[in-house]
């Protein structure tokens, strides 16, 4: 058996346990632990309390610097790392005036990034992969989910996430893989965008199924991606397969929250173009809302209307959307943060939605928490107040990452 091993102190702790999953929070639901310790047995926490208490129980092995406070490892549930080539210049365009729909009219956007990957050799996608994910774990990200969605045909679909993974077997973090083949339909293609959507039901998701490269599913229904009707067919397809769904959905017309609720997904990400009436019939679902601020930074467009969400009893996710094109920044905290000011979200809705209320999007039931049994992931900041994490909008550096209960070298 693991030896115990007791981690500490710390300043303060926030355990983000006993929360509800929907709703609104208010900063006096946080439990906040004083001059507090982690015992861990392995990779997983054995007692979480004040340090004196577990320091009695056995002597400190990993001393930390006392002025800190901890949370959970941040859980990022909506990412597109695996990728090769740049879009600066259809960030360029952008800045000129011309919208994401028209670039992508123009040659530029996805499809993009699509004919750059599919000339990448899988061991430099995984090396991609592998240093954006570091890079994000020194940012307190422990967990990432991960989309394919840039092949946009069985070869490089499968290509991609052998690559990831592959990467996650070189990264410290833990990598959740999402097969994205719905996210446009490929110019190269002689077809239909139906017919396209039914080769990937019977071609791509079959293999990925049999080399067991991902159990989640994802669609882009949007316009310039999949219709309502052609995301009806997909997503009861993928979810008759056994695929986890989540969807891409109203970030500029209306229509994918609709099927997410329809098909019970597991969650609907983006919203910006979401109206009162779909947050209504959201929030009386189990579909958890993914907002992902990066993407409206990077587009110049709104933000997702999630002060009304949580008003009308929807839970919360914030994810980082960091991939090449419409949201290259990463930077998870930051965006949370800057999200959190526009729309009035308090300190625990925000940690919240990158904690405890982003793991069940990805059906994670042991991370997200800090509580007996939950695994050993765990983040400090070099403050005495967690109110300074988000006060200081993502230019606080974390201090330090542990990664199942070992601490994990940060540098540069």
């Amino acid at each position: 058996m693991d030896k115990l091993k007791l981690i500490g102190p710390f300043t303060q702790l926030l355990t983000m346990d006993e929360l509800p999953l929907k709703g609104p929070l208010s900063d006096d639901q946080l439990q906040v632990v004083g001059n507090a310790g982690i015992l861990v047995r392995g990779d997983t926490i054995e007692a979480v309390g004040p340090f004196r208490e577990l320091n009695s129980l056995t002597p400190v092995t990993e001393k930390t610097d006392a002025a800190c406070t901890v949370i959970p490892g941040m859980i990022d549930v909506h990412t597109h790392i695996c990728w090769a080539g740049t879009r600066a210049a259809d960030y360029a365009k952008r800045l000129s005036g011309k919208n994401y729909i028209q670039i992508a009219e123009e040659g530029g956007g996805i499809w993009s990034t699509v004919t750059k990957t599919r000339q990448a050799p899988v061991e430099l996608l995984a090396q991609i992969t592998a240093a954006h994910a570091e890079i994000m774990l020194t940012e307190g990200t422990t967990t990432i989910e991960v989309k394919s969605g840039y092949g946009l045909n069985t070869e490089t679909e499968l290509k991609m996430l052998r690559a990831i993974l592959a990467a996650g077997n070189s990264t410290r973090a833990d990598l959740i893989p999402t097969c994205l083949a719905a996210h446009i339909k490929p110019r190269d293609f002689e077809g239909s965008t139906q017919q396209y959507l039914e080769y990937v039901v019977n071609e791509i998701l079959k293999a990925v199924q049999a080399e067991k490269l991902a159990g989640r599913a994802d669609i882009y229904i949007d316009k310039g991606a999949f219709a309502t009707e052609e995301g009806r067919y997909f997503m009861r397809a993928a979810r008759n397969m056994g695929f986890d769904i989540s969807v891409h959905s109203d970030q500029f017309y209306r229509g994918g929250l609709r099927l997410a609720v329809e098909f019970e997904a597991v969650s609907a990400d983006h919203l910006e173009a979401t109206t009162d009436e779909d947050i209504r019939l959201l929030a009386n679902s189990n579909v958890i809302p993914v907002a992902l601020p990066g993407a409206s930074l990077g587009l110049g467009e709104g933000f997702a209307p999630v002060r009304k969400l949580l008003n009308e009893g929807a839970s919360l996710a914030i994810a980082s959307d960091w991939n090449p094109g419409s949201a290259p920044m990463g930077k998870l905290l930051m965006q949370a943060s800057v999200l959190g000011v526009y729309e009035k979200l308090t300190m625990a809705e925000t940690l919240a939605a990158l904690t405890c209320r982003a793991a069940p999007v990805l059906r994670l039931n042991d991370r997200g928490i800090l509580r007996p049994g939950m695994l050993a992931d765990f983040i400090a900041f070099p403050c005495t107040d967690y109110k300074e994490i988000l006060y200081s909008q993502g230019a606080l550096p974390v201090s330090g990452v542990w990664k199942r209960g070992k601490r994990i070298p940060i540098t540069g």
